[in-house]
């Protein structure tokens, strides 16, 4: 059985498609390692997040609520749905374009990521006013909506597309966002001045600018583009 390339459909080796066999997604003619898309979706979405508007929005509503259980868990389905959506785009954005328009799309789409994550984030007040929903389905739709448009679901349209990987790249981009918005929830201010928010920012942003460059000076090319 294999994975095909798009959302991730099972379906029986006919020699045609992509397929997950052994921690490998291949296609015609190309393959690399699963875990790679997996752990730098985690590694550049973590950073990404940190102090980013969701993040606030997280820091918001565990001083509101104190209840940290049912906002995490509702973080958890926010961002799963959140980034399959946008996933589901990136692997859409593939089959539309032809692997030079692509390269270049990736590449100049990186680069921009790079500076946008230097730019400070802010909270908008209509992302807090959902409280009469309850706990769960107040962090569940605000966190959805703020992540809507923001830069870590941005970054997660262009790594599906990168990567050619559905599962892996939603599943490392969920764990990253876990990894930013967990302790934000339990340890809130105990952290949240500790945090070096600039000096995150700009790892990010060299992440981001060097995934620009390999991918417009054809490193991409490992990745099946």
């Amino acid at each position: 059985f294999c994975l095909s390339r798009g959302l991730g459909d099972v379906y029986k080796r006919q020699g045609r498609g992509r397929c997950l066999v052994f921690g490998y997604s291949s296609g015609p003619g190309k393959s690399y390692p699963v875990m790679e898309a997996f752990f730098v979706s985690t590694g550049i979405v973590a950073l990404a997040e940190i102090g980013d508007k969701t993040q606030l929005l997280a820091f918001l509503l565990a001083a509101k609520f104190r209840r940290p259980l049912p906002i995490v868990l509702a973080i958890l389905v926010a961002t799963i749905a959140n980034h399959a959506f946008a996933a589901a785009i990136g692997t859409w954005i593939t089959s539309l374009l032809g692997p030079e328009v692509l390269r270049w799309v990736l590449g100049v789409s990186f680069l921009l990521m790079a500076g946008w994550t230097l730019i400070p984030d802010k909270l908008d007040e209509e992302d807090t006013k959902l409280a009469k929903y309850g706990v769960f389905m107040t962090t569940l739709i605000a966190f959805f909506l703020a992540e809507m448009g923001d830069k870590t679901q941005v970054a997660t349209v262009a790594l599906a597309a990168q990567f050619h990987s559905f599962v892996w790249v939603v599943a490392g981009t969920t764990f990253g966002m876990m990894l930013a918005n967990a302790p934000a929830v339990y340890f809130g201010d105990k952290i949240a001045n500790r945090m070096p928010v600039k000096l995150v920012h700009r790892i990010a942003a060299v992440i981001f600018a060097v995934l620009g460059i390999a991918t417009l000076l054809g490193a991409g090319a490992r990745f099946g583009m």
